[in-house]
């Protein structure tokens, strides 16, 4: 019995695929930086001010990647999560940091959420300065908050937001 490879995709690598909404409401970015359940809290450090007016910045889901480019694994609207692993540190990473959000902010990514330690003992001011020139929100994620209870918490707010359009 022979097999044949399945036909290559009629998507083109320099388009995101079409994102499969989840059945919940999108949190919107102030609401998660507020919360008081994340320990020191999350503090936005870049990228311009999230507000709760028209401009407001919603959140669909979480990802975590520490891939040096994220956009073929992202589907829009994710508050990407990273430790910075693969950020460099020498003379030339501003090249690779604007590069790098500029593939998050063409996926459609709604904000990066930085982990400060055990790599980088604060935000890279590269990645501050990138954020910025592309419009993306950049969140610092203190050392005492685990990813996972970012993560946990964003499900917490949608959780909230359903159950209140249910009543």
């Amino acid at each position: 019995m022979s097999t044949t490879p399945p036909p290559p995709s009629s998507a083109s690598p320099a388009e995101p695929p079409a994102a499969v909404l989840p059945p919940t409401p999108p949190v919107r970015l102030s609401a998660l930086l507020g919360r008081a359940d994340l320990g020191l809290g999350l503090r936005q450090v870049g990228g311009p001010p999230v507000d709760e007016g028209d401009g407001e910045r919603l959140v669909q889901w979480v990802h975590t990647s520490e891939m040096e480019d994220p956009y073929p694994y992202l589907l829009g609207g994710e508050l990407l999560l990273s430790a910075g692993l693969h950020l460099p540190e020498a003379a030339g990473a501003g090249a690779y940091l604007d590069a790098y959000v500029g593939r998050i902010v063409a996926a459609g990514g709604a904000a990066l959420g930085f982990g400060v330690a055990p790599v980088h003992e604060a935000v890279p001011r590269g990645l501050v300065a990138a954020c910025d020139r592309w419009g993306l929100p950049l969140i610092e994620v203190p050392s005492a908050t685990p990813f996972s209870a970012v993560a946990r918490a964003v499900w917490r707010l949608m959780a909230e937001s359903r159950h209140a359009g249910l009543r």
